[in-house]
């Protein structure tokens, strides 16, 4: 006879115990998973089945032409225009490079929807340029990084569709326009940091652009950022879907690349294809390991489990979130954005759900947490990045980075228990969340 409880135990226990082994995640998923499936007489052809189910999404399909898109984007030319358009806005000010650093993120996060993409391409520019002019390397690091984040929240992001799947169907378009002005206000709150920064520290201050020298920047990274018009409004308008958008955005942005810039060329494709099949080999792989794992959890009920558990703790809805995202900080501390995604969507959405949260705004809360564990150590991978850029120790990165995690919990504490700051511009396009 099947223990339910032995069954969980060996499910997670093996999973936990393969990660303290340093086991790739895609490998412990699937090794737990088949071991409780052994021992709950279930036949292993439902392991096989669950993972070919998890990735048969048309959904899914959108990932390939986002990633492709961010690749061509990042080799042609397209993140040094954002910066230059940055700087014709903010450069000029106290601190203006600092600025410049925070707003081309936020121009390239939503061409790349991905903090690791941000801080390789802008980094490798934003750093060197700031320590040069007078500003410390810690610093220029750790705003790199810290606004590097906003990518994973200014739409378009694969891991809101990642999400999307995870949590049952969610409307990707939803996901995209609640994660707009959560973004965007973390874009402006490490800006804030950065002004009383620049103050207290008496960093400089920034040339002006020229007038004529300012438009003409300012029209070629408008072709640019054309690219999110593209995909937003032809999602939120119902002109074609997520998937869609990502192919017509794919090619917009090769054409703009190759033949507007001319800073990308044919012998350049093989390797940007190349990274691109890397990536998608190892987030698909994670979508049909944890699919399986998630048919377990499910089958085990888990979340059910789970969410009695948390109301032995407490019936208050804002201790229960509270407690949620506490967790949720310290997996994105230990684990990557995207297994983590996979595995705690279907056990916490239905908690949430019993709490009175709807599924779009856990979806950006859930994104939000892990964006912080991307530059947070031992795992974070943004954090990793940067501190490679700026050749300095993970540890003065840390120290320099701590205002910044202060504003940035801030903001997730925000968008937790202020529904409408995530919402409001979905329900007012007309979406049902």
């Amino acid at each position: 006879m099947v223990n339910q409880t032995v069954a969980i135990w060996i499910l997670l226990g093996s999973f936990v115990l393969f990660l303290i082994l340093k086991m790739p995640v895609v490998f412990a998923l699937a090794i737990s998973s088949c071991a409780t499936m052994l021992y709950m007489r279930l036949p292993l052809m439902a392991f096989i089945q669950q993972m070919a189910k998890s990735i048969n999404s048309f959904s899914l399909m959108a990932i390939p032409f986002f990633v492709l898109a961010g690749e061509i984007m990042g080799a042609g030319g397209i993140s040094n225009r954002l910066l230059k358009c940055a700087n014709v806005i903010v450069g000029r000010f106290r601190g203006g490079l600092a600025y410049v650093n925070v707003l081309g993120s936020m121009f390239f996060g939503h061409l790349s929807g991905s903090a690791v993409a941000d801080v390789s391409s802008l980094g490798s520019v934003e750093i060197p340029m700031q320590v040069k002019a007078g500003y410390d390397a810690p610093f220029s690091v750790a705003i790199t990084v810290a606004s590097a984040c906003q990518g994973v929240l200014i739409p378009p992001s694969h891991n809101m569709i990642i999400y999307s799947l995870a949590a049952g169907g969610v409307s990707v378009g939803a996901l995209f326009m609640a994660g707009l002005v959560p973004g965007i206000m973390l874009g402006i709150l490490l800006i804030i940091v950065c002004m009383v920064l620049s103050v207290v520290r008496h960093y400089p201050k920034g040339e002006a652009v020229p007038f004529k020298e300012g438009v003409k920047i300012m029209w070629s990274a408008i072709l640019a950022l054309f690219t999110a018009v593209i995909i937003l409004l032809g999602v939120t308008l119902g002109f074609f879907t997520a998937t869609e958008s990502a192919a017509i955005a794919t090619i917009y942005a090769f054409i703009i690349s190759m033949f507007v810039y001319k800073e990308l060329t044919w012998s350049m494709m093989p390797r940007i294809l190349m990274n691109t099949v890397k990536t998608l080999a190892m987030v698909f792989s994670l979508i049909a390991a944890a699919g399986a794992f998630g048919y377990l959890l499910a089958l085990l009920r888990v979340p059910t489990l789970i969410t009695q558990g948390l109301l032995l703790i407490s019936s208050n809805k804002i201790i229960i979130f509270l407690l949620i995202n506490i967790m949720l900080l310290l997996l994105g501390c230990i684990m990557d954005m995207a297994p983590l995604i996979l595995i705690v969507t279907p056990i916490l959405v239905p908690v949430v759900k019993a709490f009175g949260m709807s599924p779009v705004q856990f979806g950006i809360v859930l994104i939000f947490n892990l964006a912080v564990g991307l530059c947070t150590p031992p795992v974070g991978s943004a954090l990793f990045v940067g501190c490679g850029i700026g050749k300095i120790s993970i540890e003065e990165t840390v120290k320099a980075m701590l205002p910044m995690y202060i504003v940035m919990v801030a903001g997730l504490l925000l968008v937790t228990f202020v529904p409408e700051i995530s919402l409001a511009l979905p329900r007012a396009i007309g979406y049902p969340v």
